[in-house]
């Protein structure tokens, strides 16, 4: 089994680098998630320091792109633009913090088919990645697995655009699987089987990126995110799967409090609870 890394998926405090490293030592996380969905708040200097100290800490960093900061754009206009400006400023701030990738969403049909839209996901990122290389700023992307399931963004779409580009990488959300499979994901093997799929496709020595949290969903699509424990989707299976590959993971928890965060750390056998008990 590889090593597991486990987190938030926001920085703790904006307040400092030195606040935010501080907090996520005491909660004993190894991982976390730059959180930019909403808003950029970071700018470099902080961005630079947070991840020295992250380094110095153990702690690994990733970066969230905003929402709006998709791929495969019917319509080569504005939102494209936007689009990739905030790809851009991501890849920035995850280059100057060292962090190890940058999430992203893939983005949407628009009418087209599955294949039409994933050719335009993928022409678009490649042409995202020569303005990055231009400018020093060509790290690791992740395309994450979404949660509605008549969009892009399934487990298959995500596979094949990471196999398609080589520095792309799948985000595998376990809540949104649970969620688009009408809640399937209660034993070990589904987690495996996703888990396999996305082995096949990163490059050797890196880490599996996951998304996790409970989860509500109606018709097969996600509704919101639970507190732990309060839904049907569990750590333990994940746990289970993980130890079948020799592959590390980094697992950043989407829970909407720091209680269901330490709980899930607890099973994962990876935070401070944990250590306690």
């Amino acid at each position: 089994m590889g090593a597991i890394k486990f987190g938030p998926a926001r920085i703790p405090s904006q307040e400092s680098p030195e606040a935010a490293i501080d907090a996520l030592v005491e909660g004993g996380f190894l991982a976390c998630e730059i959180d930019f969905e909403t808003r950029f708040w970071m700018n470099y200097d902080f961005a630079a320091r947070l991840g020295e100290l992250a380094r110095a800490a153990g702690i690994v960093l990733s970066v969230h792109a905003p929402l709006a900061a998709f791929m495969g754009h019917a319509d080569r206009g504005k939102k494209l633009n936007m689009a990739t400006g905030m790809l851009d400023h991501s890849a920035g701030i995850a280059a100057a913090s060292g962090a190890e990738l940058v999430v992203f969403h893939p983005g949407f049909l628009l009418g087209r088919t599955r294949e039409e839209a994933l050719d335009s996901v993928v022409e678009q990122l490649g042409e995202l990645r020569a303005r990055l290389e231009s400018k020093g700023r060509a790290v690791p992307f992740g395309v994450e697995v979404m949660g509605r399931v008549r969009d892009l963004g399934s487990l298959d779409d995500v596979i094949e655009i990471s196999a398609r580009l080589g520095w792309v990488r799948p985000v595998l959300d376990f809540a949104h699987m649970h969620a688009t499979s009408d809640g399937a994901f209660t034993g070990v093997d589904p987690f495996a089987a996703a888990l396999e799929a996305a082995d096949g496709v990163i490059e050797p020595g890196a880490p599996f990126h996951i998304h996790f949290s409970d989860i509500q969903f109606a018709n097969r699509n996600e509704t919101k995110h639970l507190p732990y424990g309060e839904g049907t989707l569990r750590a333990e299976p994940l746990r289970e799967a993980l130890a079948r590959f020799e592959r590390p993971a980094t697992v950043i928890s989407e829970s909407p409090d720091a209680e269901s965060t330490q709980a899930i750390g607890a099973v994962l056998g990876v935070s401070s609870a944990s250590r306690a008990s």
